[in-house]
Formats: C-alpha cells, structure tokens, sequence
C-alpha cells in the first residue's frame, strides 16, 4: 500500500475544491452533490469527506481560497497609503476589486456567492462567514474613518458606522453587478473613480476643488443682443 504524503493529501484537496468550483459555477451550489463534485475531481466521496466534512465545509473552504488576497490586499493598502487615514480608505475601498479584476479565480469564486447559491439551512454557516468576514471589513474602513475624524478631516454630524457601510455597499455592488457580465465595465477605473467621489464627499472642505474654482477665471459677459431688423 502506498503511503500518501502531505503534499499528496494537499494536492487532492486543491483538486477537490477547484472541481468544486468548477460544479457550483455550473450548476448552482444546492443543485450541486458532493458525488458530483468526487466525479469531476477523479476522486472518491470518501475522499472528499476525508477533507471536508459536508459541503458547507468544502464551500466555506472555497471562500477562503478567494477571501484571502482580498484581506491580504487591504491589510498592503495600509502600508501603501501611510499615515494619511483617508487614503488608507481609498485604498481599503478598491483593494478587493483590483484582486477580482487580476485574478479569474476571484471571480468564479464570488460570481458562485453571489449569484449561484441559495443560503438554506445547509449554507447557513456560509452565510454566517460572509457575514464576519464582511463585518471585519466594515470595521477596518470605520477605524479609519474614526482616524480622520479625530483629525478633524470629516464633515461634523457624520454617523461614522452608517458611512463605513455605505462605501462597503458601494464597493460590494460595484463586485455584483461586474459579476454579472465581466467585462460590461472597468471595475478597477469605476471603482476608484466611485470610491473617490465618495471619500470626497466626506472631507470636512476640498481645498482643491476651492483652489481650481478660485483660480478659474471669470466668465465672459454675454455679448449685446442687436436690435431686431424691421421687416419691409
């Protein structure tokens, strides 16, 4: 009997969980059976119930393939915009659509969460992960909002909480709908151009906007209007 090694066993269960993928996106994920999901991977049902243990399991490992760049970028966005808290927003805001749009694995993966799956009971724990990872996210740009807000950047009388879920709903519909038809529109130049306006719209005055409008020069008078020529 030939002794199967770790990276064997690691091997398999990247097999099963692209054949999952590949299942889910084809069928839907509650039209999809795990003995699907063995025969296109070339393994047995035990084999993946060695690895996983239901296909709650097999899906939220999935997620976790695609989810990861995405925290992982966030976290770089950080580091990318230093100390200035707004930017850390801008950054945070399209670092998961820059992801999506450079990595076709990304997409089939949350194409599936958002528009292949049913969350019944089964999923329920699907759903849950996408609710704390989604949370996770929401509190990550609201610590940066509370940052600027201490430097006094935002506008006074905002709901820090309301506009952290505000820019995660823009940035998760912006991924929605491009899922629908990849390719319909730049997701990274809308995204950012999105986020941008967004972010703007926060700060307590745009300094930039009253400079280029102070310096814009007058308009011209409107030239006099001759008299009407008299009919003969």
């Amino acid at each position: 009997m030939v002794r199967r090694t770790k990276a064997d066993a690691l091997a398999t269960r990247h097999q099963i969980l692209d054949a999952a993928e590949a299942e889910f996106l084809a069928r839907g994920v509650a039209h999809t059976r795990l003995q699907d999901v063995a025969a296109a991977a070339g393994v047995t049902r035990g084999a993946i119930y060695w690895h996983f243990q239901d296909k709650a399991e097999l899906f939220n490992a999935m997620m976790e393939r695609a989810f990861l760049p995405c925290e992982g970028a966030a976290e770089r966005a950080l580091a990318v915009a230093g100390n200035d808290p707004l930017a850390q927003l801008h950054e945070m805001a399209v670092a998961p659509l820059r992801v999506m749009a450079e990595s076709e694995q990304v997409q089939r993966v949350f194409r599936i969460a958002m528009h292949q799956t049913e969350y019944t009971a089964e999923l329920a724990p699907v759903q849950e992960r996408y609710l704390e990872g989604s949370g996770e996210f929401q509190q990550q740009l609201a610590d940066a909002l509370e940052r600027a807000d201490a430097l006094g950047w935002l506008r006074p009388g905002l709901s820090l909480k309301a506009v952290a879920l505000g820019l995660f709903a823009l940035v998760d519909g912006l991924m929605h709908h491009w899922t629908l038809r990849p390719g319909g529109f730049d997701l990274v130049t809308c995204g950012e151009a999105a986020v941008r306006a967004y972010v703007d719209g926060l700060r307590v005055n745009l300094p930039q906007a009253t400079a280029a409008a102070s310096a814009a020069p007058a308009p011209a008078p409107p030239a006099p209007r001759s008299p009407p020529t008299p009919s003969t």
